[in-house]
């Protein structure tokens, strides 16, 4: 049915090719490009299909990855990489009339900032382009923007209030590593947290907000308050929320540890001279901590995400959660990647079988929560994300 282009070779990238396989009649051929060819060719050595190939790509030279789309000619890229590189990536799709996907939102390597700002500036040039943009189709972002459409086309007249919850109940063994990129996972957690409330932006501390919230599976779990990027489109294209937070576990062993390696300023981006040569500590402290690919391993446990929302349904106050549950050890048998790539990994497939399908293609740039939600729920679970709800019940943010 048509060919894609899969940028990054990492866990998330392992997990999108895996699950790839499992739909041939969708997935025709498939290119993994990186910076480091050897390990596309390891995660096409795993997968052993003759109609995957590799390829070495600076993703940020916009030229180079554009003559590389031009010689594979797919349907679509796959952005699994640095969120550093969603705007090069976007404009070489731009240049060569090609369809995009990513699962985080632009990050400047510079400025911790995140927004979509940049990238939904994009909008007009794919619609003139007639080319389709698809922003955030991870899990989170991703999914808890699916499962609020899904609340919203089914559940609700209005969402008022909305609470992404995300919990990772599992063990890797490691005394500190981080579960995506070290370099991009830390910038985000010691960044200053934001929530949405009456049409404005409030700004906090750094995990400077915490409460416990009990997660299916798993039980009750300390969960602090960070600014996540679908928050940002959620309230725009839910104009109705008048408060949208994003909360997060995190173990007691991994707080101690960021809080000692942001005091010794092994955390900062600014670049310091050591004998001679300009380094930045944070992308330092990244080459010596554990690669989050080679983590799946030993990982046990479960990991949990979801959205908790209130509103109004036919003139009634109406609660619904909707969640996914995620086992470590089930998501390494399946893709050799632990839970955390595979949350990602799966529904960036998902979102690129719906777009090869024509069921989400419109020219344009958009957030997942723009397109129709029931066909990705119907199709996720069948490539092993399951996912469950509850209607009128006593949220667990407010137990």
């Amino acid at each position: 049915m048509g060919r894609a282009m899969i940028i990054g070779a990492g866990g998330v990238a392992t997990a999108a090719a895996c699950k790839m396989t499992e739909a041939p009649e969708v997935f025709e051929e498939v290119m993994i490009a990186s910076r480091t060819k050897e390990k596309c060719d390891k995660i096409i050595k795993q997968i052993d299909k003759t109609n995957y190939y590799s390829a070495q790509i600076d993703a940020m030279n916009i030229n180079e990855l554009a003559a590389l789309i031009k010689d594979f000619k797919p349907d679509i890229v796959l952005n699994l990489a640095l969120p550093y590189q969603n705007l090069a990536i976007m404009e070489a799709c731009l240049q060569t009339g090609v369809s995009y996907l990513d699962t985080a939102n632009y990050e400047s390597p510079d400025n911790p900032h995140f927004d979509y700002i940049k990238q939904w500036s994009y909008f007009d040039k794919y619609k003139s382009a007639g080319i389709t943009g698809i922003l955030g189709c991870g899990f989170d972002p991703g999914v808890t923007q699916v499962f609020t459409a899904y609340a919203a086309k089914h559940y609700f007249d209005e969402i008022h209030y909305l609470d992404i919850v995300d919990c990772n109940a599992g063990d890797h063994g490691k005394y500190f590593a981080t579960n995506f990129n070290p370099e991009i996972n830390i910038r985000e957690v010691t960044a200053n947290g934001r929530y949405y409330e009456d049409g404005k932006w409030i700004e906090t501390k750094p995990l400077e907000i915490h409460r416990p919230i009990e997660y299916p599976e798993i039980g009750v779990m300390e969960s602090y308050l960070l600014f996540h990027e679908e928050l940002e489109s959620l309230v725009k294209n839910f104009p109705t929320i008048k408060r949208a937070r994003f909360w997060m576990t995190f173990s007691e062993r991994y707080l101690t540890a960021l809080e000692v390696l942001q005091e010794v300023g092994m955390t900062s981006i600014k670049p310091i001279n050591y004998e001679g040569k300009e380094i930045v500590p944070l992308q330092f402290l990244k080459a010596v901590l554990p690669d989050p690919s080679t983590l799946g391993e030993n990982y046990k446990g479960k990991a949990c995400i979801g959205v908790q929302l209130k509103g109004i349904y036919q003139g009634k106050e109406r609660t619904y959660f909707i969640w996914s549950i995620f086992d470590h050890e089930k998501a390494y048998k399946e893709t050799g990647t632990q839970a955390v790539a595979y949350s990602t990994g799966v529904p960036a497939m998902v979102g690129t079988m719906l777009y090869l399908k024509e069921i989400w293609k419109k020219p344009g740039v958009f957030n997942v929560e723009e397109f129709d939600p029931d066909p990705f729920l119907e199709t996720m679970p069948i490539y092993g994300i399951d996912w469950y709800e509850a209607v009128d019940i006593v949220l667990p943010i407010d137990k």
